[in-house]
């Protein structure tokens, strides 16, 4: 069998043509798009270092009404939950006996009090000697200490607030026997709130006297409370190595109520920090890392330190400088060296930690 060969000039032909159609541009492949992103550049703020806590709410001034003797209840003039001022009478023990022991005692008071001034009359003419005289003087002053006496014994059957506030609920009913520490109610200066709470003794040298806190509760979880320490317990407790603090709350509403247990903020002196949106934030392992702009719109990941966190927010402690364009959205498939179109996105100006 004949074997037929092809021309040597034509397959070198077929090769350059070959050849010539690779190099063709319109046959390369398209280069992919720049990812769109959202940068933002790093600003200094003011950031305050916030120490949380657990707080309970106290009153301003807070006691339990009981009575001070054996004696059925003649009257109850309050209600319940009731806002008294100081001085008002709240219950009346029956007191007939102790009102004619009264009578009696300030009419012999009376009758001592003529018979002084006759003697001491007397005494002066020289008619009555200075004995006389002083038995009527001894006799004057005991029948006035029987009047005090009666009066305290008749003072103990009227219960009246130590000072004002508001009643809890009514423990007693005319007729009731009470006895010595019989609760009949509860009384709370609540315009004011006492919240305690403690704080590791790591943050002693955080504290201070005047700083600032701000409360929050699950029974108004919208609404917020400001107030000042107004005092640091002199001892660390030993179990739980932490310190009891004090700030006081105006509470003129009257909305916060003792035993309330509220989320504590407390604010140390505002310094300038710098601050992204957390969401610019990726952690690897125990490593945080952020994209950063550079001039030619590429991206390289960088990492920093962390530092305190607010609602939404992140302070940067090492690993950028002001003016440092980060990506904050759309991170997911980047990498170092990839181009990106870039929408500029302006920082919202923070005053203090305590607005955000």
């Amino acid at each position: 069998m004949l074997k037929r060969y092809l021309p040597l000039p034509f397959v070198v032909a077929c090769c350059l043509l070959a050849a010539c159609s690779g190099d063709d541009p319109s046959k390369k492949a398209p280069q992919a798009a720049p990812a769109k992103v959202t940068a933002q550049a790093v600003e200094s703020k003011p950031w305050s270092d916030v120490i949380e806590a657990l707080g309970t709410a106290q009153a301003n001034e807070s006691i339990t009404l009981t009575a001070k003797i054996t004696e059925t209840v003649r009257r109850v003039n309050f209600a319940d939950g009731q806002a008294v001022s100081a001085g008002d009478v709240l219950v009346e023990l029956t007191s007939s006996q102790q009102a004619a022991q009264l009578k009696d005692a300030q009419a012999m008071a009376g009758d001592a009090d003529r018979q002084y001034r006759r003697q001491q009359d007397l005494v002066k003419q020289g008619t009555v000697s200075k004995a006389l005289f002083d038995t009527a003087t001894a006799t004057r002053d005991s029948n006035h200490a029987k009047v005090d006496a009666i009066r305290a014994q008749l003072s103990d059957r009227v219960i009246t607030a130590p000072f004002s506030g508001v009643l809890g609920l009514r423990r007693v009913s005319p007729g009731t026997l009470v006895t010595p520490g019989t609760e009949i109610t509860t009384l709370d200066d609540i315009d004011l709130i006492k919240l305690d709470f403690s704080v590791p003794e790591t943050q002693l040298g955080a504290l201070a006297v005047g700083q600032e806190v701000q409360a929050r509760t699950a029974a108004w979880p919208d609404r917020q409370w400001r107030g000042k320490v107004t005092s640091i317990d002199s001892r660390v407790d030993t179990a739980s190595r932490s310190v009891l603090v004090r700030a006081e709350i105006e509470n003129k509403e009257r909305v916060l109520r003792p035993g309330m247990l509220l989320t504590v903020d407390v604010f140390r002196a505002p310094r300038d920090a710098l601050v992204l949106p957390e969401i610019a934030l990726m952690q690897i392992g125990a490593d945080s890392f952020v994209f950063r702009v550079k001039a030619d719109s590429t991206v390289e990941q960088v990492r920093i330190v962390p530092g305190a966190r607010r609602r939404g927010e992140i302070e940067i402690r090492e690993g950028l400088l002001a003016g440092d364009r980060v990506v904050i959205d759309g991170t997911v498939k980047l990498r170092s060296g990839a181009k990106v179109a870039v929408e500029e996105r302006v920082a919202a100006t923070t005053s203090s930690a305590a607005s955000n």
